[in-house]
Formats: structure tokens, C-alpha cells, sequence
């Protein structure tokens, strides 16, 4: 009772084809295969170096160095 056989699943994908009809799976699918091939490309690039002529990130701030200011407020003449 546990598992079922090839006759259950066949039923089974007989009714889903019925309710949801063979163009909505037909698009359903290839949303997902976009979305899937999207998801590989983006963690393709995100392990890639940046190319010469690419943008980078800014370089780190410096740490250990104080600076000091002082703030004056702007009069109005």
C-alpha cells in the first residue's frame, strides 16, 4: 500500500493534463527551465575574477587612523 505502480502515476498525469491542459504544463516548464538556466549563468559570473575594463568594487577603508573635524554652522547674512 506504500508504493505505487506505473498504473497509479499514468492516472495520475491523465488528470493533471486534464485540469491544467497541455499548454499551461508546456509553459510552466519552460519557466521553470529559465529560471533554472538564469540561476546557473548568475553563479557562473558570481565565481568568474572581474574582467579587465569592468567596474570593481571600491577598495576597503582604511582602519586604525582617526580623523578629526570640526563642524561650524553656516550663517545667513
Amino acid at each position: 500500500m506504500g508504493s505505487f505502480s506505473i498504473w497509479h502515476w499514468l492516472i495520475v498525469l491523465v488528470i493533471v493534463m486534464l485540469v491544467f491542459g497541455t499548454r499551461k504544463l508546456r509553459n510552466i516548464g519552460q519557466d521553470l527551465g529559465g529560471a533554472v538556466k538564469g540561476f546557473k549563468d548568475g553563479m557562473k559570473e558570481a565565481g568568474e575574477p572581474a574582467k579587465p575594463g569592468e567596474p570593481t568594487s571600491p577598495p576597503p577603508q582604511v582602519s586604525g587612523q582617526t580623523i578629526d573635524v570640526e563642524a561650524k554652522e553656516k550663517t545667513r547674512s
